[in-house]
């Protein structure tokens, strides 16, 4: 069962409306971010678990900024809130793992991405997803801070 289809039952099994918003996940659907942090020594203890959280919380920020994978509500109000849940869902499980240093960095990821569409800058926002995943699996070393905390451009 492939991340996207086991974020799929998750939200199911949840029940509600999000439950009633969800789509079976596309096949060969990527998932790069879950799959570099469940690659990561951090993570070698439960991949799959690792996979599974990044990818509920990359849900989430997809729902908030553009159309989710697996949570797909027509209600555009259902979508933010969908994306707030599913935040927490990752973050949640996550802290249970007793992995506070990744909590931080995607905690982190979260804020700067906010940051980022702010400032209509999607490539610095892909930045950080893909630092914050290196991170969560691998261990924040200092590329992956720098790439974290990068600033957008202010133009010429």
């Amino acid at each position: 069962m492939s991340t996207l289809d086991r974020l799929s039952a998750t939200m199911r099994d949840r029940g509600g409306l999000l439950a009633e918003a969800v789509e079976d996940a596309a096949d060969g659907v990527p998932t790069p971010h879950g799959d570099t942090a469940a690659a990561g020594p951090r993570a070698a203890g439960d991949p799959a678990r690792y996979a599974l959280l990044v990818e509920a919380i990359r849900e989430g920020y997809l729902l908030h900024y553009a159309t989710g994978r697996v949570v797909v509500p027509e209600d555009p109000d259902l979508a933010l809130l969908a994306g707030d849940r599913l935040y927490a869902l990752g973050i949640a499980r996550l802290a249970a793992l007793g992995d506070l240093e990744a909590v931080a960095v995607l905690a982190e990821v979260i804020a700067l991405c906010a940051q980022a569409h702010a400032a209509a800058d999607p490539d610095w926002a892909e930045a950080v997803w893909e630092a914050g995943a290196r991170a969560v699996g691998h261990g924040a070393g200092p590329e992956d801070l720098r790439a974290l905390s990068h600033q957008p451009s202010q133009g010429p």
